[in-house]
């Protein structure tokens, strides 16, 4: 019987397996070991390249049906490492026709202890250089290109959900943009430490039961297959610890948060058509009720809420599992390599799908936009300079009884040369003193 068959036993079985990216991870992590393992005289040259070829072809995906441990499982994940020990000892003993040993051979030189927290590391690198990135990075590319389409197209801005100063709806998008881009940034900063790999350290991070020169080998080989510029880490840190992945998942909470944002103003501006802040349109071809005909929701905003949600629980997640575990290693190792490898994939396809389907496609309603900015109560503080912030404060409260703020203001003996800046939208959207300097030039 096999480790991975006894192990259900001990382990949950939630049906809950390790991701394609880890997979690939360990496999190259597997046929890196055994090039080193081969360049060092450790292991027979036939016996490495058997175990070599059968571990790449492990992280190409031949295999994945044969990884079925749970995420649910040992805290260091040696169920993962064990299973794939089995998996690639197996097709190698077919290949060489001669005796492969899971742990003598396929896990010389190594331990569950350095081998997982290696690969789920070089799995969220490539997860969110590969996925949550580029996808960040095309959202921020198409939010600034509608911002300049839109930029001198005013809207009332709103604070606490109350009338406030105009913008314009691309300062609107552009500051998502900006947004987005800083995220992106964070992301590459904490991503650059998880290069630190902790290969080679065994079993507590001293190296014994490797060659001492198998971190280097090992680690410049599994450069060389991933692409990837590794180095070696601090090892006990490396094994120990985790913050590295929390400081990662923490970035891409980050992002996540700034989407959320972005999916919930867009949500609030596209309510109605007829009840609500009608600003903007969603082409939406699916029906949004099943009782109310011709009801459009804005479906694709909410799919990506609800994955956003899902991302900041994972995050808690991950927090909360690196600090399992105790002086030279950590317990949470699978989970925390499970977890950002799903916060990755979420947010990437939340992204992808906000931008394909809403940004590019959404339409600005430009004719209410400019009315209700008109409207807004909040253009008194335009005339605040003139009047002082008492009387300003009383012009305030006539409009919202009903009163025009032109005929408030005409009321109150502002003259009519400075009454029509309430009309020159795209002149309060600017930093100054509108209203001081007319007064200054009719002087």
């Amino acid at each position: 019987m096999s480790y991975a068959e006894r192990s259900r036993e001990y382990y949950l079985e939630t049906g809950t397996r390790f991701p394609r990216l880890i997979i690939w991870a360990i496999g190259l992590v597997k046929a890196s070991a055994a090039r080193a393992n081969a360049e060092l005289g450790l292991l027979d040259e036939g016996l490495a390249s058997c175990i070599y070829e059968e571990a790449l072809r492990l992280s190409q995906g031949l295999y994945d049906y044969e990884v079925t441990v749970d995420v649910f499982q040992t805290g260091s994940g040696t169920g993962l490492n064990m299973n794939v020990n089995e998996v690639i000892a197996s097709h190698a003993r077919k290949r060489c026709n001669r005796e492969v040993h899971p742990n003598d051979h396929v896990n010389m030189g190594q331990s569950s202890n350095d081998v997982v927290p290696t690969a789920i590391r070089v799995a969220a690198y490539k997860a969110v250089s590969d996925l949550v990135i580029p996808a960040a990075r095309s959202m921020a590319s198409s939010l600034r290109a509608r911002a300049s389409e839109y930029m001198d197209l005013v809207k009332p801005g709103r604070t606490h959900l109350r009338d406030a100063l105009p913008v314009t709806f691309g300062m609107e998008l552009e500051a998502y943009a900006d947004a987005l881009e800083g995220d992106v940034t964070m992301i590459e900063r904490a991503s650059e430490r998880l290069l630190e790999v902790p290969l080679g350290g065994t079993a507590v991070g001293t190296g014994l039961n490797a060659h001492p020169r198998f971190a280097e080998v090992a680690i410049r080989e599994l450069s060389s297959l991933t692409g990837l510029q590794l180095r070696q880490a601090n090892r006990m840190r490396a094994m120990r610890s985790l913050t590295d992945l929390v400081a990662l998942s923490g970035a891409i909470r980050s992002l996540a948060l700034d989407l959320y944002r972005l999916s919930q103003d867009l949500r609030l501006l596209s309510s109605g058509p007829n009840t609500g802040l009608g600003e903007v349109e969603i082409p939406t071809e699916v029906a949004g009720s099943s009782i109310m005909p011709g009801k459009k929701n804005p479906v694709t905003l909410e799919a990506a809420m609800q994955a956003i949600a899902q991302v900041i629980g994972l995050d808690a997640a991950v927090s909360w599992a690196s600090s399992l575990g105790e002086l030279e290693l950590n317990m949470g190792i699978p989970l925390v390599g499970y977890d950002v490898q799903l916060e990755a994939s979420l947010i990437s396809e939340a992204l992808r799908k906000v931008e394909t389907m809403v940004v590019r496609r959404l339409k600005a309603n430009a004719e209410r936009m400019r009315r209700l900015a008109e409207s807004s109560q909040a253009l008194i503080t335009v005339f605040s300079p003139l009047l002082g912030y008492d009387l300003a404060t009383a012009v305030s409260e006539e409009v919202s009884r009903g009163v025009s703020l032109e005929d408030a203001l005409r009321r109150h003996g502002v003259p009519e040369d400075k009454v029509v800046l309430v009309k020159d939208l795209l002149r309060l959207v600017k930093p100054g003193y509108p209203a001081k300097d007319l007064e200054a030039r009719s002087a």
